[in-house]
Formats: C-alpha cells, sequence, structure tokens
C-alpha cells in the first residue's frame, strides 16, 4: 500500500530496537528494518510464509541476517520472553483474526510482550457499508475480472478473477480467487484457487478494544502520510501501552 513501509519505518526508528512484527509473512519488511540496523522479530503462524521468509534472510549479508530472527508462532499466543519497544502489525494482517475474542486474546498478548510504555502501530481497512450492502447476498457476489499480469517465470498471462461474500452480521468478507495460467494462445493451461475470510473492525469498535486490553490512543490516521481519519479511508492506528 502506498507509504505504508515509510510509515512503519518512521515508527521504528521513533522507538529503536528492539522490534516485533506480527504477521510477517515473507519478510518483505523484516530485510528492511534489518537494513536499517534495528533488531526484529518476525513472527507468523503460515508455515510455507515462514519457508520463504527464511530462505531470503539466509541469502542477506550477515551483518543484516543477524539482526533478524523468524518465530512460528500465533499473535494470540505470542510466547517469547522477552518484551519490546514496539509492534507492530503491517498488511491488515490483524484482521485475519475473525472473532472478538481472537482479537482481545491477541491484543492482551502484544500487551504483555510490551515494555512499559511500549507502543502498537498497526493498519486495517474501513468498511465501505454502501459497497458491502450492494455485494450481499445468501450466495456472495458475481466473478469479477480483477487483473491481469505476467508471471516473471515464464511471461505467461495470469488472469485474476475475485468474488466476495459479506457475513454482515459476523462482519466477515469472504473473497474466492481464481488464477488463470493462459499459454501464448489463449488456452488456460493452469488454474489456482485461493479463499481468504478477513474480519473487518469498525473505528470505534477498535478503539475501545484496544482500550479494554491496556493501551492508549495516540492516534488515528486516515492514511500512511499520517493524514485525519475519514470514514472509508484506512484506518492506521497508533497506541502506548498504559495498564
Amino acid at each position: 500500500m502506498p507509504g505504508d513501509v515509510e510509515f512503519y519505518l518512521e515508527e521504528i526508528r521513533r522507538a529503536g530496537s528492539l522490534v516485533l512484527e506480527l504477521g510477517c509473512g515473507t519478510g518483505r519488511l523484516l530485510e528492511l528494518i534489518a537494513r536499517e540496523g534495528f533488531n526484529v522479530v518476525g513472527l507468523d503462524r503460515a508455515p510455507s510464509m515462514l519457508k520463504i521468509a527464511r530462505a531470503e534472510v539466509a541469502l542477506l549479508p550477515p551483518d543484516v541476517s543477524a539482526l533478524i530472527e523468524i518465530v512460528d508462532g500465533d499473535m494470540r499466543a505470542i510466547a517469547l520472553n522477552r518484551q519490546f519497544k514496539l509492534a507492530i502489525i503491517p498488511y491488515r494482517a490483524f484482521l485475519h483474526l475473525l472473532t472478538v475474542q481472537d482479537h482481545r486474546a491477541a491484543l492482551a498478548s502484544i500487551h504483555e510482550h510490551l515494555e512499559d510504555g511500549g507502543r502498537l502501530a498497526f493498519n486495517i481497512f474501513d468498511p465501505d457499508l454502501e459497497m458491502i450492502v450492494e455485494r450481499s447476498s445468501d450466495i456472495g457476489d458475481a466473478l469479477t475480472r480483477l487483473t491481469e499480469c505476467e508471471t516473471p517465470e515464464t511471461g505467461r498471462k495470469i488472469v485474476v478473477w475475485d468474488s466476495r461474500r459479506y457475513d454482515l452480521e459476523r462482519q466477515i468478507v469472504t473473497e474466492y480467487r481464481i488464477f488463470e495460467e493462459l499459454n501464448p494462445d489463449g488456452v488456460v493451461v493452469k488454474k489456482t484457487y485461493t479463499l481468504l475470510a478477513l474480519r473487518w473492525v469498525y473505528r470505534y469498535e477498535m478503539e475501545h478494544l484496544l482500550e479494554l486490553c491496556g493501551f492508549e490512543v495516540e492516534a488515528l490516521y486516515g492514511n500512511f502520510m499520517r493524514g485525519p481519519y475519514t470514514p472509508e479511508a484506512e484506518q492506521v492506528w497508533v497506541a502506548r501501552k498504559v495498564g
């Protein structure tokens, strides 16, 4: 997302080492943090993602890779025998938690792993209620052609199809995607199917969750340039441990 990397690096420079990245995925941000000279621990629960991250870290210069630690774990039950000055949850990873119980467990676990006065920075999308209502039905919305690109390995065209189903009661959007790989004649030679479920969180719902779990909101921005929050913008939060 435009500006996200620089926003998180600014927060890290403000806090200094040691940094905890939750939902680190393939490690794109871990490398950038370490190249700034900060120690960082990346945690994720997806073995396939962590395998890629570890392989990428192994290719880095020794003085950079030495600053990175990768941990297989769940943000709802972090088990690290240390505390951090800053925890970050980029890429809307907090929304992979699908219940309020999951939210509270994660925030409590993060709270436990922050130093007194330590900060939590993260971003989530702000729900577009008009669009959600328009696209809601028992069977989901129609399959639409989302985008297309080329694979760097073969140069073949990839066409991406997308359909979403919104559960208004549980605040969960389930996204179904089909990736079609085409040969030079335009014939589909491979299909890949993915499913992603996210639970959207309203602005004051998030604020109350933070306060219940021992955080004080320092800032809510509407974008990564620290502009003011407006409905249906990004929710970019910075909160401080107080309890």
